[in-house]
């Protein structure tokens, strides 16, 4: 395993390997970090060949849940006013965004997963030598259509960021759960911090800040999230916008979340972005601290892993004394970092499921909490699931530190 970004002693983002993502690996985090010997780890390389040959058809996502159909658009965004912070030699920051949004029923094809190139650097990055073809990967079945029509009406936007190492695509099934449920949402790759990103012109980029902290550690790749996020924000809101559907956005609506390092990035976005009236951190350690002085009373929804629970990361015990706006702590009982993200579902793909939460039930509270959240704070919509434990999720543990 390459070497990996620590802080206090825990990995960040797609250091924090997750047991789902490992099972993807055909890997255990105990033969990762243990240093397992030779026998084993070849004995590790055929298991998930074996494992991966049983992978013959393209994964398939839940389906989203709202009354919505599902459109999606990709967007090339260029920011000429600021440089890219990892590869200042690449000229101005760059930035590939997918953007979903409530769509009329049967307009449009399928929208991809991701390219056969991002696939593949994933699988590099994640599962080298699982001998899954890329092409099966990026044909992971979605429910988003291409140049579909959009629906009528106005609606708030929800901007999402992936984990550090994890392509956009791996946030894609709540991506589509939240425009089926009435949500412009703004899915951003962070050039240069995941496995690859493929630009319009054909080239895919890969991390360069994975395996070496930048001058500023973990925080320097919040804060400059938090910068990427806004500037995506201004193009979308901007007197002549960048996406053709804008009209589709109430810009006085935008929320956040995030997983892992995106998570936190939710939180520093907020802090310096007043336009983003609500976030959700999943399973992130704050790197960049919640100030001091709060959010300006703005909601905010800590939900996390099992390993978030109090007294465990003291970023989250620090954070949540910060926040004084609405605030909830909830933990899920089995579950793991890859939780809130589609890695579960990948990983039962290859006959690798977890030993926790289902990886259908892991997708169905990331989205029911989530979009509960936004429904609430972005709609006005009361959301009693929202107000203590309720018997239908008994994975939830509503935290009170």
């Amino acid at each position: 395993m390459k070497r990996e970004i620590t802080h206090a002693s825990r990995p960040l983002g797609r250091t924090r390997v997750p047991r789902l993502v490992a099972a993807l690996l055909g890997l255990t985090l105990a033969t990762a970090a243990c240093g397992a010997s030779p026998a084993r780890q070849v004995a590790a390389a055929r298991a998930a060949r074996a494992t991966a040959a049983h992978a013959s058809e393209a994964p398939v996502l839940p389906r989203p849940t709202g009354p919505h159909a599902v459109g999606r658009t990709t967007l090339h965004l260029v920011d000429e006013h600021r440089p890219d912070p990892w590869v200042p030699s690449a000229g101005p920051r760059q930035l590939m965004v997918s953007m979903y949004y409530p769509a009329r029923i049967g307009a449009g094809g399928p929208a991809p997963y991701m390219t056969t190139e991002e696939a593949r650097l994933f699988l590099q990055e994640k599962a080298p030598g699982v001998g899954v073809p890329p092409e099966l990967l990026s044909a992971t079945r979605t429910y988003a259509r291409t140049g579909a029509r959009p629906a009528p009406g106005r609606f708030p936007l929800v901007l999402l960021s992936p984990g550090l190492g994890f392509p956009r695509a791996t946030l894609t099934g709540l991506a589509e759960d939240l425009a089926s449920r009435g949500y412009v949402v703004a899915l951003v790759d962070h050039t240069y911090e995941n496995s690859g990103t493929t630009f319009p012109d054909g080239r895919t980029l890969a991390c360069v800040i994975c395996d070496k902290p930048p001058a500023g550690g973990p925080a320097a790749i919040a804060q400059s999230r938090a910068k990427d996020v806004s500037f995506v924000v201004d193009r979308l809101t901007a007197h002549h916008p960048a996406w053709p559907y804008a009209r589709l956005i109430d810009p006085r609506r935008i929320g956040m979340a995030g997983h892992s390092i995106g998570g936190n990035a939710a939180a520093t976005t907020m802090a310096a972005d007043h336009r983003v009236r609500a976030g959700v951190n999943m399973d992130g350690t704050f790197y960049a601290p919640i100030p001091a002085t709060g959010l300006g009373h703005r909601p905010f929804l800590m939900f996390g892993a099992e390993h978030e629970a109090p007294g465990i990361d003291p970023t989250w015990q620090q954070s949540w004394t910060s926040l004084n706006g609405w605030k909830r702590w909830l933990t899920v009982a089995g579950s793991d970092h890859g939780t809130f993200t589609d890695l579960p579902i990948l990983s039962a793909w290859v006959g690798r499921p977890g030993t926790g939460i289902s990886p259908q039930r892991a997708e169905e509270v990331t989205r029911t909490y989530v979009g509960a959240f936004f429904d609430l704070h972005l709609k006005g919509i009361p959301q009693p699931l929202l107000d203590g434990p309720s018997p239908a999720d008994p994975e939830v543990t509503f935290q009170s530190p």
